[in-house]
């Protein structure tokens, strides 16, 4: 057989030579930066229209002077707005009532959606696809839908768990909502239920995205349902659950809406700014004095701001994967 090798390369027959891997294309660097930016232009719009012009308007408002009837021409303010916002009576009690609500409701809703997503995915099939689509059901009504639901929940008289109301010797709507240290209660009940399918949701979506030989490998190492759950599931998907938390303290911070009507059916017997949010709207809609209201906004943004980076680098939100 060397004979005839030798033979065959003597006589000028090419010998066999092994295969190369193809390679891919590769594309340049100009053509991914063009790309990148491509997909990035309908993002940095919105956030131009929606973001940085307006935190440069409400900036160059704050530094305003509102107007008087003694000094009706306004002008350059510099600190004062802020001044009157930090000053101002109702602004401490705004956040203590604000980190009371978080206090008891975003510890809640972490747990709620994380276990209830981790029993979802452990159970695949038609039972957990129901599950998900039962979660969802409430977080799918409008704002005031569900607002209008709790207000039927929250009357003693018309309630389904009247009986519950009655055992607490709550009589009245009025008692229910504006009783000593009910309202945190009340908003942490209202926003779990409207909010926790919703994450539900995303958060089983991180963990659909984890790789069947990882939950095979640990399985074949022994790991039980618990420790897979502790040890394998959350820290991958801890991300999802940095964004989760995030996006719930933002909205935690605007709360609005909910004791603003709260205190319409409760006869006005909630006090009349209860979150930051109502603070600013009343500077700016009772008293009219719109420098201040930019500076409340500004106040709540920076420190939205801090909690989410804080949050952001603590949970490794847009952070490289590691392989």
């Amino acid at each position: 057989m060397t004979t005839a090798l030798t033979e065959e390369r003597a006589a000028g027959v090419p010998a066999s030579t092994p295969r190369r891997p193809t390679r891919r294309p590769r594309i340049s660097r100009p053509t991914e930066t063009r790309g990148a930016w491509t997909l990035l232009a309908p993002y940095l719009v919105l956030l131009m229209i929606g973001g940085i012009i307006p935190v440069g308007y409400a900036l160059k408002t704050s530094l305003e002077k509102a107007p008087t009837p003694l000094d009706p021409t306004g002008g350059f303010g510099g600190l004062d707005s802020f001044r009157t916002v930090i000053t101002d009576y109702r602004f401490v009690d705004t956040f203590v009532n604000v980190f009371a609500t978080l206090v008891i409701w975003l510890p809640i809703m972490m747990v709620g959606i994380v276990g209830l997503a981790l029993l979802i995915h452990a159970s695949p099939g038609r039972f957990g696809s129901t599950m998900r689509f039962l979660y969802y059901i409430p977080g799918s009504l409008a704002g005031i839908a569900n607002l209008v639901l709790w207000v039927y929940l929250l009357n003693p008289s018309q309630s389904p768990i009247e009986g519950f109301w009655h055992a607490l010797g709550i009589e009245t709507i009025k008692q229910a909502v504006a009783g000593p240290n009910h309202l945190p209660l009340v908003l942490t009940a209202m926003m779990f239920f409207q909010g926790v399918g919703s994450w539900i949701i995303v958060v089983s979506g991180g963990l659909n995205g984890i790789s069947d030989d990882v939950l095979e490998a640990a399985a074949l190492d022994g790991a039980n349902a618990w420790q897979l759950a502790w040890h394998v599931k959350l820290p991958i998907i801890r991300p999802w659950l940095g964004y989760a938390a995030l996006m719930n303290m933002a909205y935690g911070f605007q709360l609005f809406l909910e004791p603003q009507l709260l205190d319409q059916v409760a006869s006005n017997a909630l006090q009349d700014q209860w979150t930051p949010t109502q603070l600013g709207y009343a500077f700016a809609f009772s008293n009219y004095n719109f420098p201040a209201a930019a500076a409340m906004s500004l106040i709540l943004l920076v420190i939205t701001l801090a909690i989410g980076l804080l949050i952001v680098f603590r949970s490794g939100l847009f952070g490289e994967e590691e392989h």
